[in-house]
């Protein structure tokens, strides 16, 4: 090798499609949980570490969950949940978890249990049903803010794109509460990616809803479904919070419907992770009544399967009524209530307001009075200042949020980790707001914003996009 020659870069080996995952950003949300991970908080071992009201967890049922974990109908395994099972779930499963839902989403008629999938989490859920619905570059459109987590769930399998429904804290003549979905909004939404040549094939709502915490009204989920039905668009119906509500607000299920305009493009998702507060379990559930979907996402599950024993002792817990109804849901419902009312007076004694939620484990909190100016810039500047107060919520633009200044907050967890998240917040804001920001090398890579300008993005305020899509310049946004 001549001097001054550099050396060739070492030939990764990947595919172009590999070469495109692995180098695409990680979001905001990873990178705030990633940080957590190097540095959790620990009363005992690392008083000074992390706390995170950023990942959305339920904490407060760990005791009677451990407690029904040990019971002896539990300690059960015969060789058959130790073999392949059946990739769509194991029947007796499927057939409780029918039952189960059945029951608790309020559904006219019995649940088939041969049009549930069961999936290794509802992200698989999201990356089957991207990919057996949609061509790469099609679009869905989706009302924003939401979970940002859904882009690259739709991406990395399916090469969806988001087509924003923004939705905006300002009521107007047509609106009755902040971020309020209406028709109108979908309709122009739709138009928009019509004549930017994009094919939209898919709606995706969150009920109850991340982040913003509210619950769809019976009639307006009518009302969706029937545009839906007008445009020939697939309805996927996240649920994951269901059971998770606290409020006084009534929810309604789509399970629970007398009819759908468009069964066949309607599909049902939901999981164990919130509403049991067993994240780490890792199964979430899909129905749907199509069974071309079934069975081309069957062909999926292979890779997406969950253990018997596990399949088994969820079973347990759904079959368990006396237990659920009279211990589980109650205590669940109840500590939810507590602790949301703990950190939203905290917050209130700080000036900060919040949206007015009844489902989900967190609040949709307004800084934006803390903000030096109203842009994302500002809004990243102070969610690093908070960060450096070892605390960490999460950022409206991890939510691609359309006005600065947003943060999520979850709440879910002991209320002596409540106490200090709003104690180091409270010492943030006093002595810290002011002062500039200093961050590393690496840390500004993280946060640095996405300065191209393309005709692809309209009437928005969104300077990046989140959750490992910043990949994806073909993103609209109306």
């Amino acid at each position: 090798m001549a001097d001054g020659e550099a050396a060739a870069a070492p030939d990764p080996g990947l595919s172009a499609r590999g070469a495109g995952i692995a180098g695409s950003a990680k979001g905001l949300l990873q990178k705030g949980f990633d940080m957590y991970v190097r540095d959790p908080f620990d009363a005992a071992h690392n008083p000074q570490g992390i706390l995170n009201f950023g990942t959305s967890e339920n904490k407060l049922c760990f005791d009677i969950i451990q407690e029904r974990l040990v019971k002896p109908d539990m300690a059960y395994l015969e060789p058959h949940l130790l073999q392949y099972s059946d990739t769509q779930g194991i029947k007796s499963f499927r057939e409780e978890i029918a039952k189960f839902l059945t029951e608790y989403a309020k559904a006219p008629t019995a649940l088939d249990p041969d049009h549930f999938i069961v999936l290794n989490g509802c992200c698989a859920v999201f990356a089957t049903l991207s990919t057996v619905l949609c061509d790469p570059g099609d679009g869905y459109l989706i009302p924003t803010p939401y979970y940002g987590g859904i882009n690259s769930k739709t991406w990395l399998y399916g090469g969806m794109q988001p087509v924003h429904v923004p939705l905006f804290s300002e009521v107007t003549n047509e609106e009755s509460q902040p971020f309020q979905l209406t028709i109108e909004k979908l309709e122009t939404a739709h138009q928009r990616a019509i004549e930017q040549g994009i094919r939209v094939r898919a709606l995706i709502l969150i009920n109850p809803h991340n982040p913003l915490g509210d619950i769809y009204p019976a009639q307006l989920l009518k009302e969706c479904l029937d545009f839906a039905h007008r445009h020939k668009l697939h309805v996927i119906m996240d649920e994951i919070y269901m059971l998770s509500v606290y409020g006084d607000t009534t929810f309604t299920s789509i399970l629970s419907l007398e009819s759908l305009p468009d069964p066949d493009r309607t599909h049902f998702m939901w999981g164990f992770s919130k509403d049991f507060g067993m994240c780490g379990i890792r199964v979430g559930v899909l129905y749907t009544r199509n069974h071309e979907v079934r069975k081309a996402v069957n062909q999926l599950a292979v890779f997406h399967g969950c253990p018997g024993p596990v399949q088994y002792v969820l079973s347990q817990f759904l079959r368990d009524r006396e237990w659920l109804d009279n211990v589980f849901f109650p205590t669940n419902k109840r500590r939810l209530k507590e602790a949301q009312n703990i950190l939203v007076d905290g917050l209130a004694e700080m000036g900060i307001p919040v949206l007015k939620s009844s489902g989900g484990l967190y609040v949709w909190a307004d800084f934006r009075k803390f903000l030096k100016s109203q842009t994302f810039e500002a809004e990243m500047d102070l969610w690093w200042k908070i960060l450096g107060e070892k605390l960490l919520i999460s950022p409206g633009k991890a939510f691609c949020c359309y006005e600065p200044g947003w943060f999520r907050l979850v709440f879910s967890d002991s209320i002596d980790k409540i106490y200090l998240c709003i104690q180091r917040l409270q010492q943030m804001l006093r002595d810290k707001i002011d002062e500039p920001i200093a961050s590393s090398h690496e840390e500004n890579e993280h946060i640095e914003l996405d300065d191209e300008t393309s005709a692809n993005y309209i009437n928005t305020s969104v300077d990046d996009v989140s959750e490992g899509y910043s990949h994806l310049k073909k993103i609209a946004v109306f």
